[in-house]
C-alpha cells in the first residue's frame, strides 16, 4: 500500500549503499524500526585503483528491500524513500542510465593527474572526488555518455528513466552550491561535454515512483514515492539528528567521516573541509578522511572484534601509536596524496596492535575537530557517534576518552535511518529536517568521558601531529594549534 504525503502512520523506506553492503530501513515517523535487511557487496581492490560493479548494486537492494518490507504489516503505507551513496563514487552510462563502466568507488586515486588539471582550471576539488574521476572516465571511454552518481543509477532502475543527481552528491563532481549551478566556465576548460553532467535537485525533491518493473524486483509498493538522497555522510548526519548549528556527527565506518551543522559555510581555501547544503537551505560542513574500521579488516580479516576490544583494554595508551589509513593518500583533515598508513613502535602483539589502531582512529579524529576548530568552525554543540564503529561500546569509551567529551550514540546509527528521514520530509513539503530528525532518532546512551583518561592520551596525540608534521602532510600551523589544545576537550572555544 502507498501512501502520498506525509503521515505519522506510514513507513519510509531508507536505503544506503555502502562499500561492503546495501542496507534498507523501514521506519516510522517516531523512529520505531518495522523491518531491516541486507545484503553485502564486494569490489576490486589494487593499489589506488577501487572499482565495483554497479549491476551488483541493484541486485544487493533486491535482496535487502525484500527483507525489510517482509517483517511490515500488510496494510501499512509506505510513504517513500530515499537513497543514499558514497560521497565521489560514479560511473559512466548511455542516454537510457545502463552502465558502460564500473564504478570507480569513492578512494580510487587514479585521477590524480586530472584533479590537478581541475585545479588549475580553478576548481578546488580533491584527487579522489567525483570530478576528476569523470575525466579519467572520459579518457577511458569517450563518447556520448551520462555520468551517474551512485544513487543516480539505483533511482533510475526505481523509477525507469534517469533522474537529476541531488546536490549533496553532485558537490563533489564540481557542483556551485552557492550559486546553485554548474561552473560551466571551468568545466568548459576542461572540455567536459554539456551532456554528460545531470541536472541538479536539493535533496528531498521527488523525482518520481516506483514503476511496476522494479516493484516486481525489489517488493516496494508500486507507486512509491522517491525522494532525492543525500551522502552517507550527510545521511548519518540526519541518522544522528546533528542538525543543529554546532553539533557535529562523527560517522566510524570503513573510513571515517565529520559532518557538522552551522549557519554560514565553513572556509577552507584548502578545500579539506567543504559545505553540504541542507534540503532547508543550512550549511553542512565537514570532511572524510581515509582512517576508520577498514585498517581494522584489513590487518585482522577473521578476528572476533568484541573479544579484541577486551584484550586491547590492557593497553591504555598504547606503546605504539598509529595513524590507520585504509588507502594510500589522506584528504582530512590535511590532504596530502603520497600519506601512508603508519605505526610509530612496535606493538607487543596482536592485541596492542588492535589498540594502536582503535587509538589511532580516536586521534585522527581529534585531530579532525582541531582542524575544524582552527578554521572557526562552531564546536559546541553535542557530539554523536554513528556508523558500523558505533557498534562497539569499547571503542566509543576509548575515543570520548581521547577527544575529552560526551558522545551520544543513537539507537541506529546509519545512514539508512538518515534516508528514512529525509523520505519523511520530502512527503511533508514543510518544516524543518531538523524537527523530523529529531522525531525519529533515538538516543540509546550517552558516554561520558572517564577522569583523568583525556590526559593519557595526550602524549600519544602530540607524538602523532609530530609525526605528520614532519613527514610534510600535516602544515606546521595546524600542527601547533592542536599542541595549543592538548589539555583541553575538543569541544572548548
Amino acid at each position: 500500500m502507498v501512501h502520498d504525503g506525509a503521515d505519522q502512520d506510514a513507513g519510509w523506506l531508507g536505503v544506503d549503499l555502502g562499500t561492503q553492503s546495501v542496507r534498507v530501513l523501514l521506519v516510522t515517523a517516531d523512529g520505531t524500526v518495522l523491518g531491516s535487511g541486507s545484503a553485502p557487496l564486494t569490489g576490486r581492490r589494487d593499489g589506488v585503483r577501487h572499482e565495483q560493479d554497479p549491476l551488483r548494486w541493484w541486485a544487493a537492494l533486491c535482496t535487502a528491500s525484500r527483507a525489510a518490507l517482509a517483517s511490515a504489516p500488510p496494510d501499512l503505507p509506505v510513504g517513500g524513500l530515499a537513497v543514499c551513496g558514497t560521497s565521489g563514487t560514479v560511473l559512466l552510462t548511455d542516454a537510457s542510465g545502463r552502465p558502460v563502466s564500473p564504478a570507480l568507488m569513492y578512494d580510487d586515486g587514479r585521477a590524480e593527474a586530472e584533479a590537478a588539471r581541475a585545479r588549475r582550471a580553478g576548481l578546488a576539488v580533491q584527487d579522489t572526488w567525483a570530478l576528476p574521476k569523470a575525466l579519467w572516465l572520459l579518457g577511458e571511454y569517450g563518447g556520448a555518455l551520462r555520468l551517474a552518481h551512485q544513487p543516480d543509477l539505483i533511482v533510475s532502475r526505481l523509477t525507469g528513466e534517469p533522474p537529476p543527481a541531488d546536490s549533496s552528491h553532485a558537490l563533489k563532481t564540481g557542483y556551485d552550491l552557492d550559486a546553485d549551478r554548474w561552473p560551466r566556465a571551468a568545466l568548459d576548460r576542461l572540455d567536459v561535454p554539456e551532456g554528460l553532467l545531470p541536472d541538479v535537485v536539493r535533496p528531498g525533491t521527488r523525482l518520481g515512483e516506483v514503476a511496476p518493473a522494479a516493484a516486481d524486483a525489489t517488493g516496494i509498493p508500486a507507486g512509491t514515492p522517491v525522494f532525492a538522497g543525500m551522502t552517507d555522510g550527510c545521511a548519518a548526519q540526519i541518522a544522528s539528528g546533528a542538525l543543529r548549528p554546532g553539533s557535529w556527527n562523527s560517522v566510524l565506518g570503513t573510513t571515517l567521516v565529520l559532518k557538522g551543522a552551522a549557519r554560514d559555510p565553513v572556509r577552507d581555501p584548502t578545500g579539506v573541509v567543504y559545505n553540504h547544503r541542507a534540503p532547508d537551505g543550512t550549511w553542512l560542513p565537514g570532511g572524510a578522511s581515509s582512517v576508520g574500521a577498514g585498517a581494522l579488516t584489513a590487518r585482522f580479516p577473521d578476528a572476533d572484534p568484541a573479544a579484541m576490544d577486551a584484550r586491547a583494554a590492557a593497553y591504555e595508551p598504547s606503546h605504539a601509536v598509529a595513524y590507520p589509513l585504509v588507502s594510500p593518500g589522506e584528504r582530512f583533515p590535511f590532504r596530502a596524496p603520497e600519506a601512508s598508513a603508519l605505526i610509530l613502535g612496535d606493538p607487543a602483539e596482536d592485541a596492542e596492535l588492535w589498540a594502536a589502531l582503535l587509538q589511532g582512529v580516536g586521534l585522527a579524529e581529534r585531530l579532525c575537530l582541531d582542524y575544524l576548530h582552527h578554521l572557526g568552525a562552531p564546536l559546541d554543540g553535542p557530539l554523536t557517534f554513528t556508523g558500523g564503529g558505533a557498534r562497539s561500546p569499547y571503542w566509543n569509551q576509548l575515543r570520548a576518552d581521547i577527544l575529552g567529551r560526551p558522545a551520544r550514540v543513537p539507537e541506529q546509527p546509519e545512514p539508512a535511518l538518515g534516508m528514512a528521514a529525509l523520505a519523511a520530509y520530502g512527503a511533508s513539503g514543510a518544516g524543518a529536517l531538523a524537527d523530523v530528525a529529531e522525531r525519529m532518532v533515538r538516543v540509546r546512551t550517552v558516554v561520558e568521558p572517564r577522569p583523568g583518561r583525556t590526559a593519557a592520551f595526550a602524549e600519544p596525540y602530540a607524538r602523532l601531529v609530530d609525526a605528520l608534521r614532519d613527514r610534510g602532510w600535516l602544515p606546521a600551523p595546524v600542527a601547533a594549534h592542536a599542541h595549543s589544545r592538548l589539555s583541553r576537550d575538543t569541544s572548548a572555544s
